[in-house]
């Protein structure tokens, strides 16, 4: 078997990996990247990047559908999905080809295969050429998370799908049931129901985006409603299985309620994800392993020395820039540097349906609830876009800015925003944040008209009571 040496090798090719291996190698490190596919990971390939693709069809088509409000007629509108599709893909294909040209830029060997530990610095790749032998330094475990699977309901790729299957169907679905109504499951009902798909959402908790601030949440729940897309929340689903013309998915209203039964041509479970610390060796090594997790200490060092773990391998927040960043913050450790700990209270959220959402810091429900036990005392500023020039005159005005001060302070504790660029916008709110703005520096600092932005500055001053347009 042939061997290597390196003074970094990186386990998975996604954007927590291959950013790993690029700092690594920005630091004088000699770095691998070990990936079982393409690189790029499920982010590039198959999450994040094609569905802001199929995402942004859908917004077309919904724009033209209703051209005549802006005078402009389209008879007889028609999409091919299947070059929707391909269109997607494409994008997906240039990303990643964008990490291969990253990977030599950097000096960066790219290693394909499965790989697998087998000692403390050794690294065991099976590809198509057979096996062979690494040695490393220092390892970092970067293999990210699959989504989850109902008990009894496996995904067979064809009736009972994931989102990998969701962006690769051969033709759109006449009905389709949305098992989750996080981020993944919202975006695709949305996707979905702008194509003419009947869509149901099956939701546990009693709102949709149930990690989103509720007043949010229901601004999305009524445009999903509006568009058709039918939504059962405070429901649980007790089975699913395939039939001769689709699925069937059992589901009960409540812990007590009376079955129920719902039939559609697909089921897309969207229900979360848990880390792929399988078939790693990880055991054979010793690294701690906690509900499907590996376990980390602040610098994202495994039990075991010299091993890392970064991503959605170790957990919640399943996001690629939060693996992109602890992918920095590791490489660092390794070149012996000291980096800045991440403020896990300042990485923003966002789901890209329309309206749009985005969000960073606590909601109003966390505050009320701790404020019970530590006595946090909070002023609330909101301002509509329907009240905004830029808006109204872009046909956006769904949404809202909602920033959530410190009474004492000023200080942002959480800004949450729906409207149709909210996941833009909201990076403003969380450098402000960062740098610890308060609602008077954001109400005092003057933006552009006409923008949406000024949503942003008109919302700090309603905190006190101070909001011009509203």
């Amino acid at each position: 078997m042939a061997s290597g040496s390196f003074d970094v090798i990186v386990i998975g090719g996604g954007p927590g990996g291959y950013v790993a291996a690029i700092r690594a190698s920005q630091l004088g490190l000699k770095a691998a990247v070990v990936d079982r596919d393409r690189l790029g990971g499920i982010c590039l390939n198959w999450g994040c990047i094609p569905t802001k693709a199929l995402l942004k069809n859908a917004e077309l088509i919904d724009h033209i559908n209703h051209g005549a409000e802006w005078g402009i007629t389209v008879d007889n509108l028609e999409f091919d999905f299947k070059k929707i599709i391909t269109r997607s893909r494409r994008v997906a294909d240039k990303m990643s080809s964008g990490v291969d040209f990253l990977m030599k830029k950097n000096k960066i060997t790219p290693i394909y295969g499965s790989a697998k530990l087998i000692g403390k610095n050794k690294v065991r790749v099976e590809g198509k050429d057979g096996k062979k032998d690494y040695e490393a330094r220092n390892i970092i475990i970067a293999t990210g998370a699959r989504p989850r699977e109902i008990p009894g309901a496996r995904f067979d790729g064809k009736s009972i799908i994931s989102s990998k299957e969701a962006m690769s169907l051969d033709e759109a679905p006449k009905s389709l049931i949305v098992i989750g109504a996080g981020a993944i499951g919202i975006e695709f009902a949305y996707f979905y129901s702008v194509l003419g798909t009947k869509v149901t959402v099956l939701e546990a908790q009693d709102t949709i985006l149930p990690v989103e601030d509720r007043e949010i949440s229901a601004v999305v729940q009524k445009s999903m409603k509006h568009r058709g897309v039918d939504i059962k929340t405070g429901v649980f689903v007790e089975g699913v299985k395939k039939t001769k013309n689709g699925v069937e998915v059992t589901f009960k209203k409540g812990r007590d309620g009376k079955p129920e039964t719902l039939k559609g041509d697909k089921c897309l479970m969207a229900i979360g994800v848990q880390g792929n610390v399988e078939n790693l060796g990880l055991e054979d090594v010793g690294i701690a392993v906690e509900r499907n997790h590996i376990k980390v200490d602040k610098n994202y060092q495994t039990n075991i020395p010299g091993v890392y773990a970064i991503g959605d391998v170790i957990g919640p927040p399943w996001l690629a820039h939060v693996a992109s960043a602890e992918a920095e913050h590791a490489a660092e450790v390794i070149a012996g540097g000291k980096p800045h700990p991440i403020d896990y209270s300042n990485i923003p959220g966002c789901t890209y349906c329309q309206p749009q959402v985005a969000s960073v810091g606590l909601t109003e429900e966390k505050l009320k609830e701790d404020g019970k036990k530590e006595g946090q005392d909070y002023k609330v500023g909101r301002f509509p876009f329907r009240a905004s020039g830029k808006a109204v005159a872009g046909g956006d005005a769904d949404g809202m800015v909602k920033i959530i001060f410190g009474s004492r302070y000023g200080e942002i504790l959480g800004a949450h925003i729906v409207g149709s660029e909210a996941t833009e916008m909201i990076a403003e709110l969380g450098l402000a944040k960062s740098l610890e703005a308060t609602s008077e520096d954001i109400h005092h600092t003057v933006p552009a008209h006409p923008t949406l932005a000024e949503a942003m500055m008109e919302a700090a001053g309603a905190a006190d009571g101070l909001a011009i347009h509203i």
